[in-house]
């Protein structure tokens, strides 16, 4: 299907001529449709997964069943949003980019998720995703511990609807 202009009105926050099926480490955020908190609750500063947070979790951590090309890293499932550090190896025959690797992630734990709630075709994803390429290892340390210290922050986050303070990045 060739992209129409005047139907579609996203811009891409991809960054322009950047080869995504290229090896290196890619910090990924995914939200959930419209922010819903679906996933459970940060208690006491630590994030408790409901039945849809434990979905949500288990076909991240399975990427690597079905792309051998990727290595997992640090992640989390928060309230409304995931985290998650993925190392692309493009040397592996049949590499897919990361955006095809977020799309299969949404497509199939949507449907795991929705089969649990007893729906069909409700959005569980925001329509787009969140990437950062990690350029070295002292990046890659800062969002490694930005990843586990987000239950801590949650009230600052950005993601956090009921957020009290303001929020400030990486």
């Amino acid at each position: 299907m060739k992209y129409n202009p005047d139907r579609y009105h996203r811009q891409s926050i991809r960054l322009s001529r950047y080869d995504y099926s290229k090896s290196g480490a890619y910090f990924i955020t995914i939200c959930t449709y419209e922010r819903e908190h679906i996933f459970g609750d940060i208690v006491d500063e630590i994030m408790v997964l409901n039945a849809f947070g434990d979905f949500a979790r288990s076909h991240w951590q399975q990427l690597t069943q079905y792309h051998p090309n990727i290595i997992m890293d640090e992640s989390i499932v928060m309230p409304n949003h995931l985290h998650g550090i993925i190392f692309l190896d493009e040397l592996i025959e049949n590499t897919k980019s990361i955006s095809e690797i977020i799309r299969g992630f949404k497509t199939f734990s949507a449907k795991a998720i929705n089969k649990e709630r007893g729906l069909r075709g409700v959005p569980v994803w925001q329509r787009n995703y969140y990437d950062r390429i990690i350029r070295d290892e002292l990046e890659l340390a800062r969002v490694r511990q930005y990843i586990i210290n987000n239950p801590q922050n949650w009230d600052t986050d950005k993601n956090n609807q009921n957020q009290s303070s303001t929020h400030t990045d990486l």
